[in-house]
């Protein structure tokens, strides 16, 4: 419990810092600071997978999320339409990666990846989507620097709450459990020995 008492903490203090820093690292660290140490943390927390693994497929969401508002800017129309198509084909490419990757790389870390940059650019898009060259790297740098601070914060903890998990489901070492839940067999049936008498 005191780990995840630390990697709580560290996490807090690292999310708390990029807000400090944003004079140096940019105002836009301070409106994702929250949703990208949340992401990073849940990223490193998950022991699903090795952390690089998780990162690789956490990127590879990300970049899909990004060239679907390249693709909304460029070529889409502007309307629901257009909006639904790009939906459409990040969700595709983030199957697409787990499938190729046949599991190695896990489908919920690149949706969280998709999540990190459309929950940090939607509005700045929306906005005014013909400014995407501009903004899309400023908002993708300023969610990627806190969700990197959650996950380098959480990662390590990532075994231990496996570990945790493991004792909750099965609190009984191996053989004490197997002890435990043997069932008795029944006992040898024996015929009276001496016939009641008439």
């Amino acid at each position: 419990m005191t780990r995840h008492v630390l990697a709580g903490a560290l996490l807090a203090v690292a999310a708390t810092l990029t807000v400090l820093l944003s004079g140096v690292l940019g105002p836009e660290v301070q409106g994702v600071a929250l949703l990208g140490a949340a992401l990073g943390g849940a990223l490193g927390l998950v022991p699903d997978r090795t952390p690089g693994q998780r990162a690789a497929a956490f990127a590879l969401g990300f970049a899909a999320a990004w060239i679907g508002y390249l693709l909304r800017a460029a070529a889409l129309p502007d309307a629901t339409a257009g909006r639904a198509v790009a939906v459409l084909i990040v969700l595709l490419v983030c199957l697409a990666v787990g499938v190729v990757a046949r599991g190695r790389l896990p489908l919920w870390a690149a949706l969280l990846g998709a999540a990190a940059m459309a929950g940090s650019y939607e509005a700045v898009y929306a906005a005014d989507p013909s400014a995407f060259v501009s903004t899309s790297p400023i908002a993708a740098t300023a969610v990627l620097l806190t969700a990197g601070a959650g996950f380098v914060a959480t990662a390590l903890l990532g075994p231990v709450i496996e570990g945790d998990r493991a004792d909750e489901r099965d609190p009984e070492p191996g053989p004490e459990r197997s002890r435990s839940t043997h069932v008795a067999e029944p006992a040898a049936y024996r015929p009276f020995e001496h016939a009641p008498e008439a």
